[in-house]
């Protein structure tokens, strides 16, 4: 699987773009960010939502396909 960061995301990740562990679900992919990344990115993920091959993922605990691209988008400021 590859995770794509964007904005604030990517600012806290110190990358634009990492794989992650394969058979996983949301929640645990974000666990495995968090213990990567530490306290910063843990902070925009909170906020932060989350596409699995450009599609909402609304049930973060169902395992994620082999493969997946997941793309985190943490809030926009407009103007």
């Amino acid at each position: 699987m590859t995770v794509r960061y964007f904005a604030g995301a990517r600012a806290a990740a110190g990358r634009s773009e990492e794989p992650a562990s394969a058979g996983r679900s949301l929640d645990e992919i974000v666990v495995e960010l968090t213990d990567r990344h530490g306290a910063r990115l843990a902070a925009v993920l909170t906020v932060a939502s989350f596409l699995v091959d450009g599609v909402t993922c609304h049930d973060r605990r169902a395992p994620l396909p082999a493969g997946a691209t997941i793309d985190v988008l943490p809030p926009f400021a407009g103007g």
